[in-house]
């Protein structure tokens, strides 16, 4: 289980399209208050995630090879072949098209710009909203069917599940820390952070879904066969 969290919140971390919105959101009228919101809002489904999968679980991993376990192996299975099919479709995509990606190229498009054009007027809730919506839940589903296999009554397991938040979360809060502290600079290096991100943004995405994508559904094959 740790392994495959700890590799999961590392790609949703790299995940270039919530970073690219996160620099807008920096960029707004109360720049610091409205990247909380956003990292709030961002880390509350992490934690509602985790939160419901406990709750239905108990706390308590399905005994190997009983028919749940083999259910969640299945389900990991089945999103990690997703993944990697993601991924070689936008690689064949992006001979097609722009593979500069924007906040509005991302799901719900249309309801992203309407909340970044309230957060220029400086709204809070507005980024909170935004941060749900880029949420990568293909990999935040993934996240959810290994926690399954959580044990509740183990520390060690919450300390997992904490670095798996924090992890995933990595970025934007090192971006935050950067706007607090060096403000001056911040935006004009996260502009031109986002400016390369817009090149490479779709390489990323392709990668890390076929890297992620073939990781974790080998290691739940491999389980389910043995």
């Amino acid at each position: 289980m740790v392994f495959d969290l700890l590799l999961i919140a590392l790609a949703i971390t790299l995940d270039p399209l919530p970073l690219m919105a996160f620099v807008l959101v920096v960029a707004s009228v109360r720049g610091v208050r409205t990247g909380l919101a956003f990292i709030s809002g961002w880390m509350t489904c992490f934690v509602a995630v985790i939160v419901l999968v406990l709750t239905v679980t108990g706390g308590q991993p399905p005994d190997r090879r009983s028919p749940p376990s083999t259910a969640n192996l299945a389900i990991k299975v089945a999103i990690g072949v997703s993944l990697v099919v993601y991924g070689i479709h936008r690689h064949r995509k992006a001979g097609h098209h722009d593979p500069s990606p924007t906040v509005t190229s991302a799901p719900n498009g249309r309801s992203s710009s309407f909340l970044t054009s309230r957060m220029d007027r400086g709204a809070l809730w507005p980024a909170a909203g935004l941060a749900v919506l880029l949420q990568p839940w293909a990999l935040v589903a993934a996240g959810a069917v290994t926690v399954v296999e959580a044990d509740g009554s183990d520390p060690t397991t919450w300390l997992v599940l904490i670095a798996y938040c924090i992890v995933a979360t990595a970025t934007l809060l090192a971006a935050e820390l950067y706007v607090v502290f060096k403000p001056a600079s911040a935006r004009h290096r996260l502009r031109e952070l986002r400016s390369w991100m817009q090149g490479h943004a779709e390489q990323a995405i392709v990668y890390g879904s076929v890297v992620v994508g073939l990781l974790l559904a080998g290691k739940s094959a491999y389980a389910l066969a043995h």
